[in-house]
């Protein structure tokens, strides 16, 4: 039962790091690696899978927020917004391969939805993104367990 809990745990903390809120789901992934305990296949499956749930989140909230645009309270400024937007249009839906970085990722999956990027195309890049980097986070820990003999 406690390995089901991991796998939720891994699961919401993806969902969460992937949104808006200030979390991280890498320290969680390393620490069930090293643990030796869970399937690196399965870790990284799930999180990959709420990450990209949350990547969703995150591009529904900017395909919505445009009806809020222009109240006082909206945290993007109109200049802010326009050049955001000139950015994406300059580098297209290939820049959503980015959309593993922290920080810029997130703004990056909500302005896709603000600037009306089909869902399909959005989940493919956002799915080869965040998968890639869970990939190559789980071979850097594999391969570091390795060369220290644990």
């Amino acid at each position: 039962m406690i390995g089901l809990g991991a796998y939720f745990g891994l699961f919401f903390a993806a969902v969460g790091a992937a949104t808006v809120l200030p979390l991280q789901s890498e320290p969680l992934l390393v620490g069930l690696l090293v643990s030796g305990e869970f399937s690196t296949f399965t870790l990284v499956l799930v999180a990959s899978l709420g990450n990209i749930l949350g990547a969703v989140c995150n591009w529904f909230l900017g395909r919505f927020i445009d009806r809020f645009r222009g109240r006082a309270w909206f945290p993007v400024s109109q200049p802010s917004l326009e050049r955001a937007g000139g950015w994406y249009r300059r580098y297209g839906r290939w820049s959503l391969l980015l959309s593993w970085m922290p920080l810029f990722g997130d703004a990056l999956t909500v302005l896709a939805g603000a600037l009306r990027e089909p869902l399909w195309s959005f989940l493919l890049l956002v799915s080869v993104a965040k998968t890639g980097r869970y990939v190559v986070l789980a071979a850097a820990t594999m391969g570091a367990q390795s060369a220290i003999g644990y």
